[in-house]
């Protein structure tokens, strides 16, 4: 891998001008998204949170949650390189709006989407590792990702609760794999 700089167990920055990742890094990646308590790890190819164009490579195991949020003002897009995960977009009051089921390119499934507005988002992963690709605007700005108040802050029962209660609405809905 290339040579890196941890901002945390979950992040990390290179500390070359030139970012290059191969498949054994993706690898590689996915063992440390196992070691982290929370299942995930990325590597951004921007050198810090004030650059004006991020790029991360992100991976998620399949018990993460990833609390809804939306980032304000700022376009998001991801690319599906492993795995299979449902994008699931929300109404402002919590009601489901879509979900886009996606996959790496060889699944036959979406693997590209891009999210121009800001608008409601969590992710439910369906295979034991999701890998894949986001590109946002920066600077990052914590103030400007807003988390609503119908969905649970952080793991646990409450959230496992919650992801059922999705899974269950886009099953009726023929949503669902």
């Amino acid at each position: 891998m290339i040579a890196i700089r941890k901002e945390s167990a979950e992040v990390l920055y290179p500390e070359e001008d030139v970012v290059i990742v191969t498949a054994a890094d993706l690898d590689e990646l996915k063992q440390l998204a196992l070691q982290n308590p929370r299942r995930r790890v990325r590597l951004c190819a921007h050198r810090s949170p004030q650059d004006n164009l991020h790029e991360m490579f992100i991976v998620h195991t399949s018990n993460c949650y990833v609390r809804p949020h939306k980032h304000l003002g700022k376009a998001e897009s991801m690319t599906v390189f492993e795995g299979e995960v449902d994008v699931v977009l929300f109404n402002e009051d919590g009601s489901i709006h879509q979900t886009v089921q996606m996959g790496a390119p060889d699944s036959g499934k979406i693997f590209y989407q891009r999210l121009s507005d800001s608008i409601y988002h969590t992710l439910i992963i369906r295979t034991p590792f999701l890998v894949f690709h986001e590109c946002t605007e920066g600077p990052f700005l914590r103030e400007k990702t807003i988390f609503p108040e119908w969905a649970p802050a952080k793991e646990g029962a409450a959230a496992i609760e919650f992801i059922n209660q999705i899974e269950s609405t886009i099953r009726e809905k023929g949503e669902c794999p």
